[in-house]
Order: C-alpha cells, then structure tokens, then sequence
C-alpha cells in the first residue's frame, strides 16, 4: 500500500501535541463562582468516562480524516514482462445474420456469435503472451479491446459484445473492419503481425472494398487469416417461441463471400477456413496457435486501487457516534 499525497501524515504527528495543549488548556467555564467555598459539597464528584472517551473519539476521527487526505493506494506496480512477438488483432463479425444457430455448445444449439466467443476465449487463454486486439463490426467496425497484454480485460470486453437488433445497424462491413485491424497494427514492431477475421457473410456495407485493404495490409507485412462462420446450404434462425416456451426456427440461406475471403488470405500469405461445426472451428484456432513466436519485453500498466473510503469512512461513522453520545448518553450539563 502507498500513499498519493503522503506529505499529509505529517499531520499526525502535530495530534499529541494538540491534545497535550488542548487539555493543559482545559475547557471553557460554563460557571463563575466569586468563591471555591461555594462548591465544597461538590468537591468529591469526578469526571465520567464519557468525558474522556469522547474527546479520544474526535482526535481518533480526525486521524482517519488525515490518512483519507494522504489517499491510501493499493498499487500493482509496473513491470517489464516477457511476451511473444505475435501480435493479433480479431475482427469479430456481429451482423444480424449471427443469430443463426448452426452449432453446438455442450449439447445446445447456440448462434454463431456465441460459440465464437467461446473458441475464441479459450485462444486468448492459450496465449497469455500474445498482445491480442478486438475490433467487433456490422455496418460498420468499432474497436472493442486496444492490443493488451491484460487479457482479463479482453476477455469482459468480449463478454459484452452482442448481435445487432437494429436494422439499421445491420450490415457487413468486412474491407472497413480488416482496414480499421490493420490500422491497430500499423505502428507496431513485431515478429508477426496477424490479423483474423471472422464472417458469415459479403461485404455490404461500408466505404472500403475488402481487396483494398488486404492491399494495405500486404504493404504493412499484416498476415490475415480469414474464416467463413457457418454451416453449407440453409441453416436454423430462431422466429420466436410456441406455446410451450419452445423455439421455433426457420430456415435461412448461408451465404459466405468465399472467393473474397480466399483472395484476402492469399494475397496476405494467410489461409483461409471454413467453419461449418464447432470442432472445425476448434481445430482452426489451434492450428493458427502453432504460430512462430519470438520474446520481447514489454511494460505493463499500473493498476491503481483507491483505499481513501477505508479511511473516511470509519472516519465518519466514529465522528457520528461522537456527537451523538455527546448529545444524549455522556451529555453535559449545563
């Protein structure tokens, strides 16, 4: 634990001494007598314990408002750690279309975004020295994640991405999407610089043509492997619920731009996959993890935990008990 303001706690130390002087001090008479002789059947009466534990509530309280002004840090100090050379950005394909549920997870018919995301997890976990990016796109592409070696902050990224609900929002953007990837990699030093885009439809949408920015990333040495999402010939689209909570599907046409992906692939010195089952896509993510890797030092950002509640709060609740004795258990009189 530290301290960001730790000149602060040089306060405490002027306490006692503000003690000392405040009881040498002593309070202010609430009565003036002309003479001592007056309080001789009196004499004998002495101070209740309220009178000297509440004066210790209030320096105790302004101690812990002291700590609270240093601000008490818990710090995960920054360090140099090992990583690979392999650098990746993921462009996640979120379009209506991925609603379809064509694939299976743990015996249950789930749409495509999900078992992506869950391949997907468990390739970020296999590779905790990569520098991994998320770039999620429909009509048009967002980043969802920075390249980061924080993978836990990757992966609650990738947790809240969702299909798009709106038609308006609704499209594939795919030379937008590879653009806005390779963008993220541009300025980067590494080893290898990697890009993989998933899809389950044609480019649609968008300002870029999907050849274009293969282009770029050609001349940027970005290897792109493409990966078409989806089973061949018609597949299942949930339509609602019947009667008895039970899904009802239709049937939608797959319609994979494949000679666009393959041509993107090729032109980069990637390869192209076709994904049509969940083992498949497995298997594909495991067979681009045999990548060549390289180490290289890279720092890791700070992350800080402000303590400062611990210190004002109890600050607070000990001032609050002090006045409310002092004006109810241990009042004074007058």
């Amino acid at each position: 634990m530290t301290f960001a303001h730790p000149y602060f706690l040089f306060l405490l130390l002027l306490l006692p001494a503000l003690a000392w002087w405040r009881g040498k001090r002593g309070q202010q008479a609430a009565f003036l007598y002309s003479s001592v002789d007056l309080l001789k059947g009196v004499s004998d009466i002495h101070r209740s314990s309220g009178g000297r534990l509440l004066p210790l509530m209030r320096w105790l309280a302004l101690g812990l408002f002291i700590v609270g002004l240093a601000r008490p840090q818990h710090i995960d100090t920054e360090t140099t750690q090992k990583a690979s050379g392999v650098d990746i950005v993921v462009a996640l394909d979120r379009s209506g279309s991925m609603i379809s549920e064509d694939f299976k997870l743990r015996g249950q018919q789930v749409n495509r975004l999900t078992i992506e995301k869950d391949v997907l997890e468990k390739f970020i976990a296999k590779r905790p020295n990569d520098r991994i990016g998320l770039v999620v796109f429909a009509v048009r592409p967002y980043i969802a994640g920075p390249l980061t070696l924080d993978h836990d902050f990757l992966q609650q990224n990738l947790e809240r991405i969702e299909i798009v609900t709106e038609r308006s929002e609704d499209g594939t953007a795919i030379g937008s999407a590879l653009a806005t990837s390779v963008n993220r990699l541009r300025d980067l030093r590494s080893k290898s610089k990697i890009v993989i885009l998933m899809t389950d439809g044609q480019n649609n949408a968008g300002n870029i043509p999907p050849l274009t920015a293969a282009e770029a990333a050609q001349a940027l040495g970005v290897k792109v492997y493409t990966i078409g999402v989806g089973t061949r010939g018609l597949a299942p689209v949930p339509r609602g619920v019947d009667w008895f909570g039970r899904k009802v599907y239709g049937q939608m046409q797959v319609d994979i731009d494949e000679d666009t992906l393959k041509a993107i692939a090729a032109k980069t010195g990637g390869k192209y996959y076709r994904a049509d089952s969940t083992d498949t896509l497995r298997k594909i993510y495991d067979e681009i993890d045999k990548l060549e890797k390289t180490e290289v030092e890279v720092k890791k950002y700070v992350h800080v935990n402000e303590l400062i509640h611990w210190a004002v709060v109890p600050g607070l609740v000990v001032l609050l008990l002090e006045t409310l004795l002092n004006h109810t258990i241990w009042r004074r009189l007058p």
